[in-house]
């Protein structure tokens, strides 16, 4: 479902490079929708989510259904009414959050002020696919992962929808996708209701003032807001330096994101939403054993994978962004500026994935301090990596400054991830199992045989903007595919079986 999800988000980006191009406006939609889907990620799918669900699952095995139910309807009180109030503050303050995340539009007043008028309308998005994330925490809760993880599909068919068919109705087009944004927040929340009906849980909300459930749920969250989400302020730190650069650096980055996000969601966030239910029961039970075999499997699964991943789309970058997005309006230009990004964003994809696997390890145990004072470490290392690598690049007026944000991104990401491994090693919950040497030589002999017959079948990047659509999609296609058998074949020969990737 997933894949599923970011194969609808591919859709829904091709759609609007082939219709808005890269472009003031488009960044102007960019940044009002990245805000609202910025505190998504910070306070629903992030600390929310890793705060309720070990508390959640904490309360499915040892309390009464009784108090399960309770439980739910006062967080859904609570949550709904802090939702709605930041809601109607983030509405009425557009302005001021457009200054505060892209300062750099202040010296274009007709851009600055379509963004604050396409985040009135995008901010609403928030309030519902908060209690999205409430309802999809239920629901990974007793397993059912389907659901929740199909839900974005809806809001890529409702941008698709309002790209086609109500722009053009517009006198300002790209106000119909901030209109879609919204639209899809309720709908993703409606589609969820009947699966949580079938559970018996459906939140009424009730409102208490001292519930202890909802009191170490915010506790939990509180210095999870930055521990869980350190990649995306990184992201919107980008954001903010980016509308200080030449039109256009906030798409290209954009784009390039989004082409990261493509791996980091199926194999990432995927195997992260597993696990946490499964962590926080087995912490639970006090099984430290299957705790490790757990993390053991999850984290030898995405480097299998993700390592791959990171090779391919290194040397593909070019070929992959004229086959999706060099159409319309998005021209030759954009997508050689966007690949450079994607090849610097591309380089923190194991980082990345990693941490998402290990976050888990310690927000099961309800251990939310540990990784804040982690991601306060990358963050900060990221401002400052940021200055270093983008202030070279403009004073000696290199064509692609903003790379030197991508770059920084993914340093910063290693730093995160090692510190979150050394701390799990070093207080023993995670150790690693036998083998991971020879996977090591294995992953590593796979991916340079890879690499190599990439090289080989790939033409140069003008090759494929001379090509059709067809053709283009399909050269990529036919790589892709050679490449996924090459890397897998090789991996076989050098001693590893498919039983070895199954969870004990």
């Amino acid at each position: 479902m997933t894949l599923l999800s970011r194969i609808f988000g591919l859709l829904r980006d091709i759609t609007l490079a082939t219709l808005f191009g890269a472009s003031g406006g488009t960044d102007a939609f960019l940044v009002a929708f990245k805000i609202p889907n910025f505190m998504r990620r910070l306070f629903a799918e992030g600390a929310f989510s890793q705060s309720f669900v070990p508390v959640f699952s904490e309360y499915k095995t040892k309390r009464s259904r009784e108090e399960l139910q309770d439980l739910v309807n006062h967080v859904a009180g609570k949550l709904g009414g802090i939702l709605l109030l930041i809601t109607i503050i983030g509405s009425l303050a557009a302005p001021v959050l457009v200054w505060l995340f892209a300062p750099g539009f202040h010296d274009d007043p007709e851009r600055f002020q379509l963004t604050a008028e396409m985040l009135r309308i995008t901010f609403s998005y928030l309030f519902f696919i908060a209690l999205v994330a409430f309802a999809g925490g239920i629901l990974n809760s007793f397993n059912q992962f389907s659901a929740p993880a199909f839900t974005p599909v809806l809001l890529n068919l409702c941008m698709i929808a309002a790209a086609i068919w109500i722009s053009p109705l517009l006198d300002e087009p790209l106000m119909a996708l901030a209109w879609g944004v919204a639209l899809a927040g309720l709908f993703q929340f409606l589609f969820q209701l009947p699966f949580l009906k079938k559970l018996g849980l459906i939140p009424r909300p009730q409102f208490k003032r001292h519930h202890e459930g909802v009191t170490k749920i915010l506790k939990l969250m509180l210095p999870a807001i930055i521990g869980s989400s350190v990649a995306q302020i990184n992201l919107l730190l980008d954001t903010v330096i980016a509308s200080f650069l030449m039109v256009g650096s906030v798409t290209w980055l954009y784009y390039s994101d989004r082409l990261l996000e493509f791996p980091l969601g199926i194999f990432g966030i995927a195997i992260a939403t597993v696990i946490l239910p499964t962590l926080s029961n087995q912490h639970a039970r006090d099984s430290a054993d299957e705790f490790n075999q757990t993390l053991n499997w999850a984290v030898r699964l995405v480097l299998i994978i993700s390592i791959p991943a990171c090779i391919g789309l290194f040397m593909l970058a070019g070929p992959v962004l004229a086959s999706l997005f060099q159409y319309g309006e998005f021209s030759t230009s954009d997508t050689y500026l966007a690949s450079l990004s994607l090849m610097a964003y591309i380089t923190g994809l194991p980082a990345f994935i990693l941490i998402k696997i290990l976050a888990p390890g310690f927000y099961a145990r309800q251990d939310t301090k540990t990784p804040v004072r982690i991601g306060i470490i990358a963050m900060v290392s990221n401002m400052a990596l940021n200055i270093l690598f983008v202030m070279p690049l403009v004073l000696y007026n290199y064509e692609a400054p903003h790379v030197g944000l991508a770059l920084a991104t993914s340093c910063s990401a290693y730093l995160n991830a090692f510190m979150l491994y050394h701390k799990l090693r070093k207080a023993k919950v995670f150790q690693p199992i036998k083998g991971w040497a020879k996977l090591f030589v294995q992953i590593t002999i796979a991916g340079i045989t890879m690499a190599l017959v990439i090289s080989l079948v790939t033409p140069e990047l003008s090759q494929w903007t001379n090509w059709a659509v067809v053709e283009r999609v399909s050269h990529v296609a036919g790589i892709i595919t050679l490449a996924i058998l090459v890397y897998f074949v090789t991996l076989m020969l050098a001693g590893l079986r498919p039983a070895q990737l199954k969870r004990s």
